[in-house]
């Protein structure tokens, strides 16, 4: 964070060549500036850059307020909170004033008074850019006076009349002036909430009990709903929606690899997990995400793949606590783990309950592993492996079985050594990396040639 400006009050601001301007026209200014520059504006957001990040910057330039509409677990918030890098880095404002306003431009009666008797001695704050943003989530208690403002009982009681517009104490939307203000879920909104955004985006006043507070509310709206919310919990009401400039659909990742960067950026992961292993989960979502026994209106979040990664770097770091083989490493066997833990996170069809959804998530990520595995070893000829575990060189691994067993309990072939080439694997990498390479190999044929057997306590005997 540079350190912030110098005038402290409006003669000193007026000197420093400092001009006011709405908050859509500063957005628009400094999209331009990046995009003519090249710079990095959605840092972190993946799998939008061809799709969604364009639609959304079109809203921007057009100075429309936006909903993004999509499914849970697709980045919506995310993308939302990123737009604070578009703003002014510092911004004025009027000291000790109750909104952030502009001090070329006081919005209230009381800002106004005071600039009106103190002139260019008017003090001067300076408002970070991440101050600029709110951000509320939409649930059916909202009231209009969050978004908007109530009656204020202790302004009244120190002598105020009631029918003076300071008392009013001011909600969200008003405290977000020359900012961005973001409402999550907006569909959750009761309909009567919902009109009191009316004014707030085309004629810009808001109306308290029976007040009209003509304020020139300068903001960028913008919101997110879940597609399924307009026949389950709610809707956009029509003429909210008409004053929305642009309504946005998000989505997925398209490509598996979108996926995988996406998991290994936000992933916590307290053990190595190859790409490999990413890739297999980004192919388990991707089914899921296909799956007739998934109920689809509910969606596969991001958050699932996060949380799959997740737990296989978990059991990975289990296992080398049981077999005291560091540094912690995930291989395949690790995967299957992730199953019971991640079960609940998913909505099935009714047609699939208890025993039946647990086949699937196992029908579904083998699938996975095979369809990662062909793509990997396209071309490789995996046939002597194959016939050298058939013909008695059978091999074991578990959790518990370490990776130094599964290595030893192997055949000295060259294809091994294209297996590892094909997987990014060094003879000087972990030895956890080397077998986990081997045991994909194995598994592939486990599962596509039957070659050997798994036992009811999760050891898999390749022979």
């Amino acid at each position: 964070m540079t350190s912030q400006p110098t005038p402290r009050t409006l003669g000193e601001l007026k000197s420093s060549g400092y001009q006011s301007r709405d908050v859509k026209t500063e957005i628009r200014h400094n999209l331009l500036t990046a995009l003519r520059g090249g710079t990095e504006v959605w840092s972190g957001i993946v799998g939008f850059d061809h799709t969604v990040l364009p639609q959304l910057e079109r809203a921007l330039l057009a100075g429309h307020d936006a909903v993004l509409l999509g499914e849970r677990g697709q980045g919506k918030t995310r993308l939302l909170r990123s737009l604070v890098a578009l703003l002014d880095e510092w911004t004025p404002v009027i000291e000790g004033a109750e909104l952030p306003e502009d001090p070329l431009d006081p919005i209230t009666p009381a800002s106004r008074r005071r600039a009106a008797e103190l002139g260019d001695q008017l003090p001067v704050a300076w408002l970070h850019r991440s101050q600029r943003y709110a951000e509320k989530l939409a649930t059916p208690d909202t009231s209009v006076g969050d978004l908007v403002g109530d009656v204020d009982p202790v302004k009244v009681a120190e002598g105020r009349s009631l029918g003076d517009p300071e008392t009013i104490h001011f909600g969200l939307v008003p405290r977000a002036h020359r900012g961005i203000i973001a409402i999550n879920e907006l569909p959750d909104l009761a309909e009567r909430i919902q009109v009191a955004l009316l004014n707030v985006m085309e004629e810009r006043d808001i109306q308290v009990r029976g007040y009209t507070v003509r304020l020139p509310l300068d903001v960028l709206l913008v919101a997110t709903a879940n597609p399924e919310d307009y026949t389950n919990r709610g809707r956009i009401i029509t003429p909210l929606k008409d004053r929305f400039g642009a309504e946005i659909r998000t989505h997925y990742p398209l490509e598996i690899a979108d996926e995988v960067a996406m998991v290994r950026q936000e992933a916590d992961l307290v053990a190595e997990v190859d790409d490999h292993l990413l890739e297999v989960v980004a192919r388990f979502v991707r089914h899921l995400r296909e799956s007739t026994g998934v109920d689809q209106r509910s969606g596969v979040s991001a958050r699932f793949a996060i949380a799959a990664a997740e737990t296989v770097a978990a059991a990975a770091l289990r296992r080398a606590a049981l077999t005291e083989e560091w540094p912690a490493v995930a291989r395949p066997v690790d995967l299957e783990a992730a199953l019971p833990v991640l079960r609940g996170k998913l909505e099935f069809e009714a047609a699939v309950e208890g025993e039946q959804s647990r086949e699937l998530l196992t029908h579904l990520l083998r699938r996975a592993v095979a369809d990662t595995g062909r793509s990997l070893l396209a071309g490789v000829d995996l046939g002597p492996l194959a016939d050298a575990v058939a013909g008695g060189q059978s091999v074991t691994t578990g959790e518990r079985v370490p990776a130094t067993e599964v290595l030893k309990a192997l055949p000295e072939l060259p294809v091994l050594v294209e297996v590892a080439h094909r997987f990014g694997v060094e003879p000087s990498d972990p030895v956890g990396r080397v077998a986990g390479a081997v045991e994909f190999a194995l598994e592939l044929l486990y599962l596509t040639r039957k070659l050997g057997k798994r036992a009811e306590d999760g050891r898999t005997t390749y022979s």
